[in-house]
């Protein structure tokens, strides 16, 4: 069984899409009836664009229907991803289709034809251009309310779709009045429009197959609950692997005194762990713990002395996990370094150097963490 939400989601972008299907099969009927009656070929070329939106829908739906269901042996994490792959599919269709517009449009430049336009067809095409931007709107807006890469995708080639419709009205206008025909031309522009969005769509959604680490706002408001617990004093280290839209396992390292007793500690991850899920639906798996020394003064100012050091670097940007072995003089901690640093490895040996050459009957072990997200 779905959950409640997850099953709500599911319903909202198969309804969007349901109606984003008839819509442009509606236009694709009329918008090829006009096309061979005027001998266009940039209204045929449109109304074979309404069909791969209609396609395009489809496609969400299989997607969205596929990735409902039920996690099992083989998949445990579930079938989410599978809604990032149809994202893909509809990126690679309107990749297509920018490019058989080129083409066709190079065609059309190289052996021209005269086209026919009528009062009713150019007002059908004018309709059509409203039509496509309200669908697009619609089906963009409803695709980031539910957080579905394919809806987005599909809303914003239906935008595009309302800009060839423009361009092809203004053409046909322009042939009216001025007898230039100039649609061939627009159409080619047109088409390197389509071809750059396609990349970019194909770009995003790769980008997300490959791994990203997660939203920044979630992961900021991820570490805030965590930090609610009074003997939390510090949240690090939050990984977030994400299996779907809204469908996040994560581990994260908080900082506890060393006084913090064993089943306490139990206690306490279990309860961070509950109240992460309920309040931001995210799966932490593992909770992780640093030890902060609290029994001697002396090592609290030590780990601000070389916290204070180790920030000065630049590219540094947190020290956490700090632990002092204060009978063998060991020093541990680890070190946020950022991704903007030409060589994080460069960052981390300067620190070490750094350290060594102030404090040299110290031994230090520093581990270099990742900024996951923003700090």
């Amino acid at each position: 069984m779905q959950k409640p939400e997850t099953e709500k989601r599911s319903k909202i972008i198969v309804r969007t899409s349901v109606f984003g299907i008839l819509a442009n099969l509606f236009l694709a009927v009329f918008k090829a009836v006009i096309g061979v009656v005027s001998n266009s070929i940039a209204i045929t070329l449109d109304a074979v664009n309404n069909l791969s939106d209609a396609l395009s829908s489809v496609i969400t739906i299989i997607g969205t229907k596929l990735a409902g269901r039920e996690s099992n042996k083989k998949h445990p994490f579930g079938y989410g991803r599978i809604e990032y792959l149809s994202s893909l599919i509809i990126a690679a269709i309107v990749l297509y289709a920018g490019v058989s517009s080129l083409v066709e449009s190079i065609k059309k430049i190289l052996s021209p034809t005269t086209p026919e336009y009528s009062v009713i067809s150019l007002i059908i095409v004018g309709v059509a251009v409203l039509v496509k931007i309200g669908l697009g709107l619609y089906v963009k807006k409803t695709g980031e309310k539910v957080n579905s890469d394919s809806l987005v995708n599909s809303g914003k080639d239906a935008l595009l779709d309302s800009i060839i419709s423009s361009a092809t009205l203004i053409a046909a206008l322009v042939y009216v009045f001025l007898g230039l025909s100039l649609e061939a031309f627009l159409g080619a522009i047109i088409s390197l429009v389509i071809i750059k969005a396609g990349f970019e769509m194909l770009s995003e959604t790769v980008s997300k197959l490959l791994g990203e680490p997660g939203d920044v706002r979630l992961i900021k408001e991820i570490k805030k609950t965590v930090c609610t617990f009074p003997e939390v004093k510090g949240a690090y280290d939050l990984i977030l692997h994400n299996y779907g839209p809204d469908n996040y396992n994560g581990s994260i390292h908080i900082e506890l005194e060393d006084s913090c007793s064993l089943d306490r500690l139990d206690e306490m991850t279990r309860e961070i762990m509950t109240a992460v899920y309920q309040k931001h639906h995210v799966l932490l798996t593992a909770v992780g713990v640093y030890s902060i020394n609290t029994k001697d003064l002396e090592i609290k100012e030590f780990r601000n002395e070389i916290s204070k050091r180790v920030l000065a670097h630049e590219h540094a940007k947190q020290v956490h996990g700090f632990y002092y072995n204060k009978a063998d003089k060991a020093v541990r901690f680890d070190v946020v370094v950022s991704f903007e640093a030409d060589s994080r490895q460069t960052v981390l040996e300067d620190i070490r150097k750094d350290l060594s050459q102030a404090y040299p009957d110290h031994s230090f072990s520093i581990a270099m963490d990742m900024d996951y997200g923003e700090i």
